[in-house]
């Protein structure tokens, strides 16, 4: 019977991979990530594929199954930078599923009552914070935003930060500052206190500050 299912498993991964005949390059990709997989999992006891297949998403059982101490070793031949990649991965992540994690260019419109057109206009001008997910757009985190309309002072702050990157952005927003006693923009920010947070905009980037 449990071969049976395995069986089933198998087919229907193959009959899903046949939709990019055609595409050479993602077969490619996908033909390298298989035997990488398959790599993996000949290397994970029973224990730790159990843990892997309980994740909650299949990013998190790919992440998890390369973090289990059998899999120690894989990647340090070939590439030595790949687990600190894999904990940058994560920290992304972490960062964008934050304080109510993200929206869609659909989904913020609905909020600010605009078409989708006019908030990636915003979002082309520095007016709305947005990371790129490639061809699928962008995600705008939410906690820029208020009950009414964007957050006070974002929009003055995100002028000032315009030099870096997205993904810089939003960490200045999210981690604690030094020049704000530890404290958060963000915090600072939805108690109205601007002033402290330009300074901090300003002086971000700067060699020992936060």
């Amino acid at each position: 019977m449990a071969k049976d299912r395995d069986s089933s498993a198998l087919s229907e991964i193959a009959e899903r991979l046949q939709q990019f005949d055609g595409e050479p390059l993602r077969v490619e990709f996908l033909a390298r990530g298989i035997d990488a997989l398959t790599q993996v999992a000949e290397r994970l006891d029973q224990s730790e594929l159990g843990e892997v297949v309980a994740s909650p998403s299949n990013a998190d059982a790919l992440v998890t199954a390369l973090t289990q101490p059998s899999a120690v070793g894989l990647f340090s031949a070939a590439d030595p930078l790949t687990p600190a990649r894999l904990r940058g991965l994560q920290a992304r992540d972490a960062l964008l599923a934050a304080e109510g994690g993200t929206l869609t260019a659909e989904e913020v419109g609905e909020g600010l009552h605009l078409p989708p057109q006019a908030i990636e206009a915003r979002r082309a001008s520095g007016r709305l914070l947005a990371v790129s997910i490639g061809r699928r757009g962008h995600l705008y985190p939410a906690w820029q935003f208020a009950d009414e309309g964007v957050l006070p002072g974002m929009e003055e702050i995100l002028a000032l930060l315009d030099a870096h990157p997205p993904l810089a952005k939003v960490r200045f927003f999210l981690s604690g500052n030094h020049r704000l006693d530890g404290e958060r923009p963000l915090d600072r920010l939805r108690r109205g206190e601007l002033d402290p947070v330009r300074l901090a905009a300003r002086t971000f980037g700067e060699q020992g500050a936060a």
